[in-house]
């Protein structure tokens, strides 16, 4: 997708400079290298900014735009962003969210209703962590027993607790999933 936008982008810039008389209609901005450099550095960093701005992270695939082709160093962040991305949607962007919703006019504010930033429930930011270090803890020690319950029976009965254990945290986590995720709370999107 990014690369058809570009190439619009380039598509329209041409068209206009024609229209300035900057181009003769058979030339383009590609024939200029120099300009053609420039334009597309200013495209991926246009793309960086807006993609900052709405999800946190630089742009996907700007190797693409810049080089013509994805690079194993691009392939990396792009990889980075896209984990970076999971989890600033889910755990960070629902406030980003209601911000937009009360600048846009989405939703508006009234004296006679409760407020919607009233806590219900589990605590996002409280909740997070230990659910995260519970469940990669119970991981852990469950592979550790594992590993070593071929020698000895108790630690094959301590794998069989740690994993329902880290089963029963998981569970628990997958129930009240929604009120662990930081998600906009004023225009009941989820």
């Amino acid at each position: 997708m990014f690369q058809v936008q570009s190439y619009l982008a380039q598509k329209s810039l041409n068209s206009q400079l024609q229209r300035v008389g900057a181009l003769s209609s058979t030339e383009c901005i590609s024939t200029f290298a120099e300009d053609f450099e420039l334009f597309k550095t200013l495209w991926v960093e246009h793309g960086d900014e807006i993609s900052l701005e709405y999800s946190g992270t630089h742009a996907l695939k700007r190797d693409l735009v810049r080089y013509g082709k994805q690079t194993m160093a691009g392939i990396i962040k792009d990889g980075m962003s896209a984990l970076s991305r999971y989890y600033l949607n889910n755990f960070q962007d629902g406030v980003r969210q209601d911000a937009i919703d009360l600048i846009s006019g989405r939703y508006t504010v009234n004296r006679n209703n409760p407020s919607p930033f009233q806590p219900k429930g589990f605590d996002t930011l409280s909740y997070l962590p230990v659910a995260s270090a519970l469940v990669l803890g119970g991981l852990t020690v469950t592979s550790i027993t594992l590993n070593q319950a071929g020698r000895n029976a108790q630690h094959y009965l301590s794998s069989v607790v740690c994993a329902g254990l880290t089963a029963g945290v998981m569970a628990i986590i997958k129930a009240n999933g929604r009120q662990i995720c930081s998600r906009p709370r004023l225009c009941g999107l989820l």
